[in-house]
């Protein structure tokens, strides 16, 4: 068993008495340099949490079960107590005290048991995973699963001691953002490159580049979330209970390290735990995804650059609209209609449209940093918030850490730093500039790093060259970029409904086919070449199947088994699973969707103790749910009226040709797209002519926000 590090037990903190000795001064800020004014509030904090907060042993943790407390100690104690007794003089009395100790500690355990449970229902979102339940239920019933050190098999040996594997495994991290996994031809044009220097010096008065405000910092640690500390021990818990003194000098050290161009050296450090990816082999060094684990003082910081950096690019439009990954008002779901759109037009045309699915190499961390820096000179960006990231995106150091063993430090050479807030929104900048080079006869979309293109015709020589020469185009930004697409992962796709007989499409990447496949899987959705989603819905109800299984252990426990516990866990680990996609795959014949009923009325059964032979209406009664077509009919108009909000939203732009509509209008069997679908579902239910308050993202600067006072 593995010794972890000591951590803070913030349940049995005295936040008073933190606060209290937590007491950043102003001379810990403007009498030193800054990476002295940092180390000074560091150790500050530490103290204060070191003097108010308890810590868990380092020593190999000793697994219990989650509902033990010290009532449950205390009855314990209790029983055996009275059982000596008995034991030594067995007579009526004692017998008597014994049975009512082991009944009253019965009775407590079953209550903890009970609290336990409820307080964990509390916090199960729709992200929550069947493994995190699992564990949680494995965990009541005392099962535990021991962590034992990998065996890391490497090009020079095997690695079995922990500090050999965590240098491994470190070691492979740090090869993957080196420069010499770059091609020649790509080294050769950075070096060139990066010869000319930019210059983001400004003497203009640029409204993003001024002091920071105390209602951002305060915005900005309402936002956070219980994370693990960065290498200087410091949570958001600490920060959030600092006071109102503490908090301003707090600001007037983000004010100096903006204004003063210096970026503190603690904050280019990072730990990383690596976490093997699902169904991988843990040999493989490669197959572990890394979790960098960064300075929470830092990512504060970083919160309230990103909020002014967004606002500058989403009011400059600088990013693609067809570009859906962390940005305000989209989702997958809008990638999905779009392509799902595209299909259904080829389809009522009696064209084929073929689609490309790239998968792009490591992209995060190949990520070239003066490419977004370059981004960001072209987009005119001077002073305070262009030269933080340059500050920001300097080399980064990194040490892997398993249990309690650190590896030696290592270097990040390129890429984004990993577990940054400030990472994604440069890395979605810098590759959302792929798209501009696409020809306007071929579409595309990218949520994050997911790019898709398309292109419909009749002629398939025709869909064949243009696609051939968005694939070149992308190549070669691609070259002058430092990403590499693979040709073996990435996958194409022939939407087609002819039944005549014609060849499959020829697409190359580098000489090398793109694998044409029958189905594939895009954002979590199964899309096969007919559009009939029955893939998708059958290997749903599988995954569905199997998490049922949790419903049924919890059923016939004394601790898990009343109904609004049961239904919780369902409408978040399985339903919420339904849900996902079904503005697209609801579009599917009645016969393929009505393979999701019956898991709805499992659960439904065993949620509420009903027999098999119950009549499904009855269930939906008790439950409180809809049937599952009634809940798609549901969902689509939420997401249609939240589309209706945004002005500037590609999906709301779908407007259907007229003489498109007619072509559905002639061809009723073929299935028409999403906006048609959901319209015609409003106006029979005559609620299309509803009233939408349209929805501005980003109304005011994050810097100049109005404040609401109000007399009382």
């Amino acid at each position: 068993m593995t010794q972890s590090p000591p951590t803070y037990v913030f349940q049995r903190a005295d936040w008073a008495a933190f606060t209290r000795l937590a007491s950043i001064t102003e001379a810990m800020i403007s009498s030193c340099n800054i990476n002295d004014a940092v180390q000074n509030v560091v150790d500050c904090i530490i103290r204060a949490a070191d003097a108010s907060i308890p810590k868990r042993s380092p020593s190999p943790r000793k697994y219990r079960r989650p509902w033990w407390n010290d009532a449950c100690r205390d009855a314990c104690r209790e029983q055996r107590k009275c059982w000596g007794i008995f034991r030594r003089y067995p007579t009526t009395e004692n017998l008597i005290a014994f049975k009512r100790a082991r009944a009253n500690a019965r009775r407590i355990r079953r209550r903890s048991q009970r609290e336990s449970w409820i307080r964990f229902l509390s916090s199960i979102t729709s992200n929550t995973t069947s493994a995190d339940l699992w564990k949680k239920v494995k965990a009541a019933n005392d099962i535990y699963k021991e962590f034992t050190f990998p065996v890391i098999n490497t090009g020079t040996g095997s690695y079995s001691s922990p500090l050999d594997v965590v240098n491994a495994i470190g070691e492979s991290f740090a090869d993957i953002s080196s420069s010499s996994s770059y091609n020649p031809h790509f080294l050769a044009i950075k070096r060139r490159a990066e010869q000319m220097h930019l210059n983001f010096n400004t003497r203009r008065r640029l409204s993003y580049n001024c002091k920071f405000k105390m209602f951002e910092l305060e915005k900005a640690l309402s936002q956070t979330r219980v994370t693990s500390p960065g290498p200087d021990g410091i949570t958001y818990n600490m920060l959030r209970h600092l006071d109102a003194n503490s908090l301003l000098h707090l600001l007037r050290l983000f004010n100096r390290i903006w204004s003063e161009h210096s970026f503190p050296a603690q904050w280019y450090e990072a730990v990383v735990v690596p976490i093997l990816k699902p169904g991988k082999i843990p040999t493989n060094a490669l197959n572990y995804r890394p979790i960098a684990l960064t300075s929470c003082l830092c990512k504060t910081f970083e919160r309230m650059v990103n909020a002014r950096l967004l606002y500058e690019l989403e009011k400059r439009d600088c990013i693609s609209p067809f570009q859906g990954g962390f940005r305000r008002g989209r989702s997958p779901i809008d990638n999905l209609v779009l392509l799902e759109s595209q299909i259904r037009n080829a389809f009522v045309r009696r064209n084929h449209l073929v689609s490309l699915f790239f998968d792009i190499e490591k992209a995060y961390d190949r990520t070239w940093r003066y490419g977004i820096l370059r981004a960001l000179f072209d987009f005119d960006f001077k002073g305070n918030l262009p030269v933080f990231i340059q500050n920001f995106l300097t080399t980064r150091i990194f040490r892997v850490r398993i249990g309690s063993t650190f590896s030696h430090p290592f270097i990040q050479h390129e890429g984004v730093p990993q577990g940054s807030v400030l990472s994604v929104t440069l890395f979605i900048l810098h590759l959302s500039q792929m798209l501009h080079v696409l020809p306007s006869s071929v579409s595309g979309s990218l949520y994050v790093d997911d790019l898709q293109i398309s292109c419909q015709g009749s002629n398939m020589n025709l869909i064949e060259r243009q696609l051939q020469r968005a694939v070149n185009k992308l190549l070669a930004w691609c070259d002058q970029n430092g990403h590499t697409i693979s040709p073996e992962k990435s996958r194409c796709v022939h939407f087609c409904r002819k039944r005549s007989l014609h060849p499959d499409p020829v697409i190359q990447i580098r000489d090398t086919n793109i694998p044409v496949v029958e189905e594939v899987r895009f954002l979590g959705v199964t899309f096969d070449r007919k559009l009939t989603f029955l893939p998708h819905v059958l290997n749903l109800r599988k995954r569905c199947e199997k998490s049922l299984n949790i419903l049924k252990v919890l059923s016939t426990t004394t601790w898990g088994a009343d109904r609004p516990s049961l239904l919780r866990i369902y409408q978040s680990v399985i339903l919420s699973r339904i849900d996902y996609g079904c503005e697209v795959y609801g579009s599917a014949r009645s016969s393929v969707l009505r393979h999701l009923d019956t898991v709805h009325h499992s659960a439904l059964r065993i949620c509420s103790g009903a027999f098999r032979t119950s009549p499904v209406h009855s269930l939906y009664v008790v439950c409180h749910q809809l049937p599952l077509y009634l809940r798609r009919k549901k969902l689509c108009a939420q997401y249609f009226f939240r589309l209706q909000s945004y002005f500037n939203h590609p999906v709301r732009r779908l407007n259907i040709p007229l003489g498109l509509g007619r072509l559905y209008n002639a061809r009723p069997s073929n299935i028409p797209p999403f906006c048609v679908r959901i319209k015609s579902f409003l106006v029979d239910s005559n609620i299309l002519t509803v009233q939408i308050h349209p929805t501005s993202v980003f109304t005011f600067p994050p810097w100049d926000v109005p404040r609401i006072s109000y007399l009382n």
